[in-house]
């Protein structure tokens, strides 16, 4: 099997071109993986500390052939590919501190002479599985907190990232990683599934239903597991908001990247007398949005699934108040759409699409605003737009969703806080900031007691 990467944008432009490794292949690189790993963790904080700063400044050496290759391979718009790179080798220089931290406590006895210490210690070899959509920043945030406390990593980058992937590890062999420290292997669902099967522990960025079996798989051997399965993010926008910075930061949201990020807004909660003026001011937002903002989606199936969503919803009684066609020109190109009336149970209602379509929902009151923006089982992100702060504190009090963003796009993400969602959004332990630290190491309870003689 061939894993080729197109260019969105110039579908006829073959970015990389690479066989398909196979399933023992996989099993061969965690092998090399897990041989590495006692190495690299008894090299001490200092080596990997160093190893992992010299990855981010071969990032930033390099920032611009990075956001090139983004632009070329994932249809990034350039500030937005520019955006990643920076914010990728700010991943690792954040995570390049991470071994000097506390591994541990220390605790005293019940009784008697002794010393009681916690430690955590990596598992062994993390296996990552990553989307196309960040294809340098998401994979970092994996394999940085992964590798700063000591495991190995073995990465399987969506196909669509590919060649973003490689170059990664490219640079990481540049910056003197030691060898079988940081693995690309690409690949399918074969070589996932043999990633998930032969790690020992396991983080996954992706769809719901490829999520949910990863997690089935995984959890069923027993290895720790993080799954972040996207979201259906939602706006509020109270009458007392700014309606015009509201409209645009919801527009950058929406179509922001074409849509293309799981914290992105696709349905717009307009509460009470912020209806007409927010419907009118989104229309105008989104009319304006251009390529260097929005960009294609990631392929022509991607693109099938919008405009056919976006069809049968016009057909069922919705209203497209903006967009919804498609450009005459070359690549996977979706203009930034608004609907409005779209029925409750609709898909593009209930569903991620990961595009730059959003619907416009009406709410009486803010008890109404938050019931609607609840009702999903993919809670990961929600912006509220207000000028009070008790509105504000009361929705943070009350929404679902694991991110909750005041005066702000959803679309936003600190690196260095807690990243994830609640109901069926995410599985397990929270990525990014120190709770990855947590995530890729086991705590251990440590006794020792004289040996008597004295």
């Amino acid at each position: 099997m061939t894993i080729t990467s197109y260019n969105p944008a110039d579908p006829a432009d073959l970015v990389v071109a690479v066989e398909a490794p196979g399933a023992e292949a996989v099993r061969a690189a965690v092998g090399r993986a897990r041989a590495a790993q006692g190495g690299w963790l008894a090299a001490g904080a200092g080596a990997r500390s160093a190893a992992l700063g010299r990855i981010a400044e071969a990032v930033e050496a390099h920032a611009e052939e990075l956001a090139a290759l983004i632009v070329r391979e994932v249809g990034k718009p350039l500030a937005e590919a520019r955006g990643e790179v920076a914010r990728t080798a700010a991943i690792w220089r954040y995570y390049a501190q991470a071994p000097y931290e506390p591994s541990g406590a220390v605790h005293e006895t019940a009784a008697g002479p002794g010393l009681l210490l916690t430690r955590r210690r990596p598992y062994g070899v993390a296996g990552l599985i990553a989307p196309w959509n960040f294809p340098l920043a998401i994979p970092s945030w994996k394999a940085a907190p992964a590798l700063a406390v000591g495991n190995t990593a073995v990465l399987k980058p969506a196909p669509e990232a590919t060649a973003c992937a490689l170059r990664l590890a490219e640079l990481a062999a540049l910056a003197a990683l030691p060898a079988d420290v940081f693995t690309v292997v690409p690949g399918g669902a074969e070589e996932g599934a043999a990633l998930v099967d032969a790690a020992d522990v396991v983080s996954f960025t992706g769809s719901t239903g490829v999520g949910r079996a990863v997690v089935r798989a995984a959890t069923g051997r027993g290895v720790p597991v993080q799954a972040e399965l996207g979201g259906l993010n939602a706006a509020l926008v109270l009458p007392d908001a700014d309606v015009e910075l509201a409209a645009g930061h919801i527009a950058a949201a929406i179509a922001g990247y074409a849509g293309q990020k799981c914290t992105a807004t696709s349905r717009v909660i307009a509460v009470g007398a912020a209806h007409q003026p927010l419907r009118e001011a989104l229309i105008k937002a989104l009319a304006a949005v251009d390529d260097s903002v929005c960009g294609p989606v990631v392929n022509a199936a991607a693109r099938e699934r919008m405009v056919g969503a976006v069809s049968s919803a016009v057909e069922a009684g919705a209203s497209v108040l903006v967009g919804g066609r498609v450009p005459e020109r070359a690549g996977w190109y979706v203009e930034p759409t608004l609907l409005a009336e779209v029925p409750a149970q609709h898909p593009l209602a209930r569903e991620e699409f990961f595009g730059p379509v959003a619907v416009l929902h009406a709410a009486a009151d803010l008890d109404e605003a938050i019931a609607l923006a609840n009702d999903t089982p993919h809670s990961l992100a929600t912006s509220v737009h207000t000028r009070s702060l008790d509105a504000a504190l009361a929705a943070a009090d009350r929404l679902d969703a694991g991110m909750i963003r005041v005066n702000a796009p959803s679309s936003g993400v600190d690196f260095h806080l807690p990243f994830g969602g609640t109901k069926g959004a995410s599985h397990g332990e929270r990525e990014q900031g120190r709770a990855a630290l947590e995530f890729y190491t086991v705590s251990r309870t440590v006794s020792v007691l004289p040996a008597g003689g004295l």
